[in-house]
């Protein structure tokens, strides 16, 4: 280490790795570290929590078992939707999507439900499976829940 220079290596001239950034170049000599972003990128990190949910040893369903149940319960709702049972089915969809956000929020790996990072994940999956059981509770005929100044707003700006 003459100079100041913060290579590291071994005795026989090995340059070694100080980190991604400074990995030896094809002759062998080190990169320079820098702060800077690279000008091309070529891979995307994984999303916080993007992991496997069970070990690598496992068959795939157990690995990616978060996003199997959400969508397997987003299928079953849109089977009831078509055997008109719409009310259940959308109710059903919406109650996935809040549990796949529940499950980004307490799992620590929930595999490819990672899509974001783990607030955004959050976020979307709650706003739309909020949005989805509120709109299947207001659906006509016979809603089940009923919002006055909607009501008020829908009289004013359509009829």
């Amino acid at each position: 280490m003459a100079g100041g220079d913060a290579e590291a290596g071994d005795e026989e001239g090995d340059p070694g790795v100080i980190d991604a950034v400074s990995a030896p170049d094809a002759e062998g000599r080190p990169r320079r570290t820098t702060r800077r972003f690279p000008l091309f990128t070529k891979d995307t990190a994984r999303p916080e929590g993007g992991g496997r949910a069970a070990g690598g040893d496992a068959p795939a369903p157990a690995r990616q078992w978060p996003i199997l149940a959400v969508l397997s319960a987003v299928g079953l709702g849109l089977l009831l939707v078509a055997l008109d049972t719409f009310r259940v089915g959308t109710i059903l969809i919406g109650a996935a999507l809040l549990a796949g956000a529940v499950m980004r929020w307490i799992l620590p790996d929930v595999g490819m439900l990672a899509v974001r990072s783990r607030f955004t994940d959050m976020v979307t999956y709650g706003v739309l499976g909020l949005a989805i059981v509120l709109l299947a509770l207001m659906a006509q005929p016979h809603p089940l829940l009923e919002i006055p100044f909607l009501d008020d707003t829908l009289h004013f700006t359509v009829r």
